[in-house]
């Protein structure tokens, strides 16, 4: 077994670590700035308010982080060894999760439910540190990540990775799973390394396999109405209320203890669902058009511009609603609007054309 596969049997204690590399730096107000900095040992703190602290300016605090980091990195190079070690762990995690990873992500693979905020800064240090890894700093736009160097040399080439999906995805136009994202992008090796790329941005969001834009209601559903039209495009097919309220609580939404009558209340709101029977709703975007049984009717005999056999008039009438052929027929002979011209045979009223 050869050295580094020694180093990799055994996880680092990431805390010791981090202490360890505190303890190199030889001056105490440079100790705190890196501390405050990346939160190491309470929550992380912004140039001005370690400046306000140390009484030194946001410039002064700005010029003496990046020095302790170019020191502390050029020790790491050399091979200290417990960078060394957590080096390797935080490699062979990433490996395992696609190369690449949201901060968060990775101190939860390896810390489980003892994973918290120090934790997460505490891998972020290490990740800052180490020579075979890239950091990518959050913002606006990309969540706190690392990635392995070997694949991404520096912040640029991963930023642009992961703007590539981002552009593939808006070009699409609705959500796409990971293969078929790996179909799009054939320089990945794997669909894994996509899916890893893509946790990076705050511009998208996955939902069962399927990734789109944080927008999009289809993978990030905001309210009930929004996990209404997820459970039926899922579905792909007309669904009672009742039914999507089990969906709903069934599934992996957050906040998903809704009742089944505020769920019903939904639906006949947004235009978005057409009931189409009994208490049965469906997408308009499917073709389905809101308006009563003898509604339409009406359509159908309009669409014909004629004459139409009762039995064709059922047929067509039951492709946008689920009704019996009785209410059908019922609402044939019994509307003004509906004039019999021969046996079983009807047209609009000339009033109603």
């Amino acid at each position: 077994m050869n050295e580094e596969s020694k180093i990799q049997d055994t996880a680092p204690d990431i805390a010791k670590t981090v202490d360890a590399v505190l303890a190199t730096i030889d001056r105490e107000r440079e100790r705190e700035i890196i501390s405050r900095r990346f939160g190491l040992n309470d929550r992380k703190e912004t140039l001005e308010q370690i400046g306000e602290l140390l009484g030194i300016t946001r410039e002064r605090v700005r010029q003496l982080e990046k020095a302790i980091l170019i020191r502390l990195k050029i020790s790491a190079e050399d091979g200290q060894e417990n960078i060394a070690k957590a080096e390797m762990y935080l490699v062979r995690n990433l490996h395992e999760m696609g190369r690449a990873a949201r901060v968060a992500d990775l101190s939860s693979k390896m810390f489980g439910d003892k994973s918290d905020e120090r934790q997460r800064s505490r891998v972020g240090f290490i990740g800052a540190l180490a020579p075979r890894l890239t950091v990518l700093d959050e913002n606006d736009s990309y969540f706190h990540g690392v990635a392995i160097k070997e694949h991404f040399a520096d912040e640029k080439s991963l930023k642009k990775a992961v703007d590539e999906i981002v552009k593939v995805i808006k070009e699409n136009g609705e959500a796409i799973s990971v293969d078929d994202l790996n179909a799009k992008l054939p320089s990945y090796e794997h669909p894994d390394h996509i899916r890893a790329i893509a946790s990076l941005s705050k511009q998208l969001a996955e939902l069962r396999g399927m990734w789109g834009l944080v927008k999009w209601p289809s993978v990030n559903p905001k309210n009930i109405r929004d996990k209404i039209y997820v459970i039926l495009q899922e579905t792909k097919k007309p669904m009672h209320f009742s039914e999507i309220s089990k969906s709903i609580k069934d599934s992996e939404f957050k906040r998903k203890n809704v009742t089944t009558q505020a769920i019903h209340n939904e639906l006949i709101k947004d235009k978005r669902f057409v009931l189409i029977g009994r208490g049965i709703y469906a997408l308009a975007e499917w073709g389905y058009s809101k308006g009563t049984v003898s509604d339409i009717i009406a359509d159908v005999l309009k669409k014909e511009n004629g004459p139409l056999h009762r039995d064709e008039i059922v047929k067509r009438v039951l492709k946008h609603r689920q009704v019996r052929e009785t209410t059908i027929l019922l609402n044939l002979q019994s509307k003004s609007e509906f004039k019999r011209v021969a046996k079983a045979t009807y047209e609009l009223a000339p009033d109603a054309k």
